[in-house]
């Protein structure tokens, strides 16, 4: 199963598998089965009022009671932080692409665009988790979000206590890493934050252009840690200098 590598504002990376089209499926299932009984329970809620309670404006009973079935995806996601009942059931959720929490925004055009994916055609949404990389539906695509395996969210390589550049326990790895001037930190910054583009073939060209410039090699990890170590290791010397 592929993952989606994505690295944080704080330069650490994040290795998240996306939920795949059968999950995706038999969570829509579940939520299909819930919406159904949320309408036979309103229905018939609907019916008491009307019969039974005669001084009640009774318009705004059936607005208020389908409210939820109209909007149930956008509501439950919101409250949620992006899981419906089926996804919690299959152990997804919704995300932004850079991993963190979807914003309200990005849930509410991922539902305006849910009857696209569902019927125009007879599903385009299916064809698009087929078809794109980190499975993502039209909804999905235009909102910068994706539908990921909770049981499966792990940060890996470097954390924030290890490597935090200011704490006395730091200790740098590379002292080549004092020899990189402000324009070179900045370029590695940039690759290592722009997360909704993160290239691992760029990620990596970036690491053997730095390693031949400086005449090291990494000691242990993946290019990405190696870049990310060679960060904390600049602003520990530039700390030194103060």
């Amino acid at each position: 199963m592929s993952e989606s590598n994505i690295i944080t504002g704080q330069y650490v990376q994040i290795s998240q598998t996306p939920a795949s089209v059968g999950e995706r499926i038999f969570a829509r299932l579940i939520d299909v089965v819930v919406l159904f009984i949320y309408a036979y329970a309103a229905f018939y809620f609907v019916e008491f009022i009307d019969k039974n309670v005669y001084d009640f404006d009774t318009w705004l009973i059936p607005v208020l009671s389908y409210f939820p079935f109209f909007f149930y995806s956008a509501i439950c996601e919101t409250l949620t932080h992006g899981q419906t009942v089926g996804k919690f059931l299959l152990h997804t959720r919704v995300v932004m692409v850079d991993g963190s929490a979807p914003t309200f925004g990005a849930i509410l055009l991922r539902w305006i665009l849910l009857p696209f994916d569902l019927w125009l055609t007879t599903g385009m949404g299916t064809i698009a988790v087929i078809l794109t990389k980190n499975n993502q539906r039209l909804g999905d695509l235009a909102a910068g979000t994706m539908v990921i395996k909770t049981d499966n969210i792990n940060q890996i390589h470097v954390s924030l206590d290890e490597f935090y550049s200011v704490s006395r326990h730091y200790r740098p790895t590379y002292p080549e890493a004092a020899e990189l001037s402000q324009g070179q930190i900045n370029v590695i910054e940039q690759v290592m934050a722009d997360s909704a583009n993160y290239d691992e073939q760029r990620v990596r060209q970036l690491s053997q252009k730095v390693q031949e410039a400086l005449g090291i090699r990494p000691k242990k990890g993946s290019d990405a840690n190696f870049l990310i170590t060679l960060l904390y290791d600049y602003r520990f010397y530039a700390t030194q200098i103060i």
